[in-house]
């Protein structure tokens, strides 16, 4: 294969990125959350959501159990009201990969697979590379790595650029999640950048956070992050998906989100093949509001589990 540094010669000098507007973005996001969505529209939009989200379970206490019975609930959010989807993926660490994959095995929700070092991604490249491949191995559909913060902030673009590129050719056939760490990046401009390198280098979804730094998902770095998303349409025609992660645990905020997707890149990414939510909190919140708009009354969170 050839390097993707040398091979691709379309690639921008990530030095001179687009400046970001960061009161006009602010605008922006502030008039797409005072949206009304009522009646049919938000009962679909509140299904898309469900349909779109990652159940998530990264935690140094995890079990095989406990990866059992997040399964469950991605394949069964609420037997009482059916014809509910169920969600997009789950995510957990390669060690329990094998686990989540015969648990939803023929069920069509993929599994995600964290890797290179997840969070922190202070390892080696041969060590990510590693990680990577195993988790492939044992049969995530999907990767999502975490670039090298400390090498951005240096200015080492090419090193962060050639990280993805690696880790993008060990997925094989597997998806890529490029998680940037928005809140370690700090400025809206660097999150354009990061965005920029990360999709040059092959990632076939950005994706804002690792869920462990705060902030987290922000509706200003989502939106710069789907601006970036269609420039890139516009130079190549090739679709890049976007996952907002950590922070989103209310209905109303996922509708908002996705009306921004709408009107910022359109109906052809309304779908979880090109957008997913990382907040498995989110699932309960959105199955509360489907009950209350079918029956007129929530349901107490004892009728929901908490994975």
């Amino acid at each position: 294969m050839k390097n993707n540094k040398t091979a691709a010669k379309n690639i921008p000098d990530f030095h001179l990125t687009p400046n970001i507007d960061q009161v006009g973005i602010e605008e922006r996001t502030s008039r797409f959350q005072k949206r009304s969505i009522k009646g049919g529209a938000k009962t679909e939009g509140l299904k898309m959501v469900l349909n779109m989200i990652d159940l998530t379970t990264l935690e140094g206490k995890d079990t095989v159990q406990k990866v059992r019975q997040m399964c469950y609930k991605a394949l069964h959010l609420h037997d009482s009201f059916p014809g509910l989807p169920t969600v997009a993926a789950v995510c957990v660490y390669p060690s329990m990969v094998k686990v989540a994959k015969d648990e939803v095995s023929g069920s069509g929700v993929k599994v995600a697979s964290v890797a290179t070092a997840f969070p922190s991604g202070q390892s080696t490249q041969e060590i990510k590379i590693a990680d990577t491949k195993f988790a492939v191995s044992e049969g995530a559909d999907e990767i999502d790595m975490v670039i090298s913060r400390g090498r951005f902030h240096s200015g080492d673009y090419n090193f962060v650029f050639d990280e993805i590129a690696s880790i993008k050719e060990a997925c094989g056939s597997a998806r890529l999640k490029v998680i940037l760490e928005t809140g370690e990046l700090g400025t809206l401009d660097n999150v354009r950048k990061a965005s920029d390198i990360a999709m040059y280098a092959g990632a076939d979804f950005i994706k804002t956070s690792t869920g462990k730094i705060q902030p987290a998902a922000t509706m200003p770095f989502t939106l710069v992050m789907l601006e970036a998303i269609r420039d890139y349409y516009y130079k190549t025609g090739k679709m890049i998906g976007m996952k907002p992660a950590g922070g989103i645990s209310k209905s109303k905020l996922a509708l908002h989100y996705l009306v921004m997707l709408n009107e910022t890149l359109g109906a052809a990414w309304m779908t979880n093949e090109w957008f997913r939510f990382g907040a498995s909190s989110l699932a309960n919140d959105v199955l509360m509001q489907i009950v209350k708009d079918k029956t007129g009354v929530y349901q107490s969170m004892d009728y929901f589990s908490k994975d």
